[in-house]
């Protein structure tokens, strides 16, 4: 499978445009759609226990917060066929942003979310306190037929005014990208199982303040 060429030269310029005067970029056609049903089936075939409970902060900080967020996560691993697929699509992606936009991205880090029904992520931001080393935040969904009334939109709020710019519904196949640092985001309250790849390009080390 070729993973990178579908990311065509038209589409990338929509990216890299779209990043550089909005900060956020939403597609409907990023992955190659083999990719993309691989994942979704990779996903959708994961046991309960393979998911843990998803929480704030990191290394000794971190803890299990139920009334900030409800979800489940997993880590993504090269050590499987797909994910190695995924996580490899998305190493030539970051060459290219750093070709383009020169943001100085050093990895990529992502799991697999799981929000069943009731589960919710409120309004945050993903760069953390004094470690900003997180520049782009990406999501991809794999929920076919999500209605508007199922809920689990992503919204992205204006960095400044606090308004919502931004209702995304989690549809298989939707790709967002986003600034890490520039805009709070949450996940609606959702009335199904959703299903997405949540990740961050990082630079190489945080950045002082």
């Amino acid at each position: 499978m070729n993973t990178f060429s579908y990311l065509n030269d038209a589409l990338f310029e929509q990216i890299t445009e779209t990043l550089t005067t909005r900060g956020y970029c939403v597609l409907t056609d990023f992955l190659n759609p083999e990719l993309t049903a691989s994942l979704q089936r990779r996903v959708m075939n994961l046991d309960d226990d393979d998911f843990k409970h998803a929480g704030i902060g990191r290394e000794h900080g971190f803890q299990v917060e139920n009334t900030i967020r409800t979800d489940e996560t997993r880590w993504l691993s090269d050590q499987h066929p797909v994910d190695a697929m995924f996580l490899q699509y998305m190493s030539e992606f970051k060459l290219a942003l750093n070709r383009h936009l020169f943001l100085g991205l050093f990895d990529y880090e992502c799991h697999y979310a799981h929000y069943a029904p009731g589960a919710f992520y409120k309004k945050h931001l993903d760069a953390f306190k004094g470690e900003a080393n997180r520049v782009l935040s990406t999501v991809m969904y794999f929920n076919k037929d999500w209605q508007q009334d199922d809920g689990g939109q992503l919204l992205i709020y204006h960095p400044e005014s606090g308004d919502v710019i931004e209702s995304i519904n989690p549809e298989y196949g939707t790709f967002v990208v986003f600034m890490s640092e520039e805009f709070p985001h949450q996940v609606v309250k959702s009335k199904r199982d959703r299903y997405s790849i949540t990740g961050w390009f990082r630079i190489d080390r945080p950045l002082l303040r």
